[in-house]
């Protein structure tokens, strides 16, 4: 259910089948049709088997599911990691946390091209890039891990990342950018995301426009992410608010397997756009099911923080600065600019002179599925329609916050966020 490749697929009544990675290789298809056809995303973790007539048609036979985030993968017998620790005891568990983690990174080295990391100076990305400087060093690569950050220049994560770049030693490239630049990718944002979620489309600018200069300025190809933990380690602010353990460890599972409609939808078009290879270790199959099979009590926020159990695997090993280890959640479309001005607000403020109080009162009858209910919402649909019209369906449902009133996906609006203190 969690992998970062997507899929998407075609089939006409009279057995026109076509596939490809991205649906908009699909959508101006008009192969024998009268109508337009679904273009379904394939569903993760499934195989189908196709029956292909001497006429050239084909059926559908069999759809399957191979592996979900809940299972051990089969291939785990052939890992070559050592024995797992038995038991759920703390001191256990997290020395096995810690062995899945490196494993999952170093089975992911194996690259033809120059390797770099993303850097967003949160805890994801820092274990990730820590981690993977470290086993580079240790498979002697040929060349140091350049690290990548993009925020405004007082931002959180610009800030953050120095110090954590500094820390593991690698060489680290800043990207600034202003919100001009962030308004003016929004187009091919869009187009590139084929998706219309709030969001996805904020945090997806930008992860866009860091995934371009990477291409245009360094040779780093294979880009390592942090994308996953939050949906895996209960990251979200809004765990705080679960109404039990169950309920969160339920959530966990929903987040983790819609996750190839939002942040891994994001990270893959983002990259992808600029002809880079996203590997993305919190989502290696023997780490997310070792983490889920973990008692539920265990995966919930602990003291105030969110993704406790994780931060404890790794304390007292001076792999990231601890303030960094014990840094609060901050959503990276948030934490790319300053705490004073989000950029969620610098957007809104710019959509508000281009979408007027009479389209709004239309927006319900010009888009009935998933009706837009902010100005902001308003001029995203209408950017995706000039794009994909009549394709609505491709984002099932807005993301959004749970157990908690809120009206906005930023986790800068809700009444739990407390921004670190620096």
């Amino acid at each position: 259910q969690e992998s970062d490749q997507p899929m998407f697929k075609l089939l006409t009544n009279d057995g026109f089948l076509a596939v490809c990675s991205e649906a908009k290789g699909l959508h101006q298809i008009t192969h024998s049709m009268t109508e337009p056809v679904e273009i379904a995303p394939f569903p993760p973790g499934h195989f189908e088997v196709f029956d292909l007539k001497p006429t050239g048609k084909v059926t559908s036979i069999q759809l399957d599911r191979f592996h979900t985030c809940t299972e051990e993968p089969k291939h785990a017998i052939h890992d070559n990691t050592r024995m797992l620790g038995t038991g759920f005891a703390l001191e256990t568990v997290k020395s096995n946390i810690r062995l899945l983690f490196e494993n999952a990174v170093r089975k992911r080295l194996m690259a033809h091209r120059r390797i770099g990391c993303l850097l967003s100076g949160g805890l994801d990305s820092s274990l990730v890039a820590a981690t993977l400087v470290t086993l580079a060093k240790e498979k002697q690569l040929p060349y140091p891990i350049q690290t990548f950050a993009i925020g405004t220049e007082d931002s959180p994560d610009i800030l953050a990342a120095r110090k954590v770049a500094a820390h593991i030693g690698s060489e680290h490239h800043e990207v600034n950018f202003t919100p001009e630049e962030g308004i003016n990718a929004l187009d091919d944002v869009i187009f590139h995301l084929e998706s219309y979620d709030i969001t996805t489309v904020r945090a997806s600018v930008g992860m866009y426009l860091v995934s371009k200069y990477i291409h245009d300025k360094t040779d780093s190809v294979v880009i390592f992410s942090g994308e996953g933990s939050d949906e895996l380690t209960q990251g979200y602010i809004y765990f705080h608010k679960a109404p039990c353990p169950k309920s969160a460890a339920e959530e966990s599972v929903r987040l983790l397997k819609e996750l190839y409609m939002f942040d891994v939808l994001r990270a893959d078009r983002t990259t992808a756009a600029h002809s880079l290879e996203l590997r993305v270790p919190f989502l290696d199959h023997r780490f997310t099911a070792y983490y889920l099979s973990l008692p539920e009590e265990m995966r919930t926020p602990k003291e105030g923080v969110e993704k406790h159990l994780l931060r404890d695997a790794f304390k007292g090993l001076n792999l990231i600065p601890d303030e960094i280890l014990w840094r609060r959640k901050e959503a990276f479309s948030d934490g790319l600019t300053s705490v004073r001005k989000s950029w969620y607000t610098i957007l809104q403020e710019h959509i508000e002179s281009e979408v007027n109080d009479s389209q709004m009162e239309k927006a319900a009858k010009l888009f009935p599925y998933n009706p837009p209910t902010t100005k902001e919402g308003f001029f995203i649909r209408q950017m995706f329609e000039k794009h994909y019209p009549g394709r609505s369906g491709w984002t099932p449902h807005y993301w959004m916050p749970r157990w908690i009133k809120a009206c906005d996906p930023s986790a800068r609006t809700l009444p739990i966020y407390k921004p670190d203190q620096d």
